[in-house]
């Protein structure tokens, strides 16, 4: 794998870089070598932040862990992704995201969870600032609201981050 190195507040020296290439080593069975992973790394008040992005055929995976030293958050991001992969393989590999034969028939696995919509929502979509789309998202205590941008009248998303700030997602043109 590809990897790209972001660091925010933080030195990355020759040693950080091996031992960032070492545990990561743990996801090459699961990747072809031109897959690429992005590793952030920050520090905060609060600890030190590892940011795992792989993507790979228009699939992305991604970790975010924080702890008290970036080792023990990036061991934790790793792991984060290789469960993610195991409890969704089958469908993985069926559309190439992952290497096909990654498992041995007696390596035990996560059961796969049926996808199942439980509930379906409709609702007219009108035109809105992302201002507006933002209150009425805190208007119906969700943590993400669907609006028709009235600016560009593209559908957009709002959303609410860890933070306490808020996303805008908008389609590429």
């Amino acid at each position: 794998m590809t990897t790209r190195i972001i660091a925010r507040k933080f030195t990355v020296n020759d040693e950080v870089k091996a031992w960032l290439q070492k545990k990561l080593k743990k996801l090459d069975k699961f990747f072809p070598e031109d897959t690429e992973v992005a590793v952030t790394l920050a520090s905060q008040k609060n600890g030190e932040r590892v940011e795992l992005t792989i993507n790979r055929n228009g699939a992305i995976f991604r970790a975010e862990e924080v702890d008290r030293d970036y080792l023990s958050a990036l061991e934790r991001a790793v792991d984060v992704i290789e469960r993610q992969i195991r409890k969704n393989r089958t469908r993985l590999e069926k559309k190439i995201y992952i290497k096909k034969d990654t498992f041995t028939p007696e390596e035990k696995t996560e059961v796969e969870d049926e996808l199942k919509i439980s509930k379906v929502k409709k609702f007219d979509i009108i035109p809105m600032t992302v201002e507006e789309a933002i209150l009425q998202m805190n208007l119906l205590s969700h943590s993400f609201f669907l609006f028709k941008n009235a600016e560009t009248g593209n559908l957009n998303v709002v959303y609410k981050r860890k933070e306490n700030d808020y996303g805008l997602i908008e389609p590429l043109d």
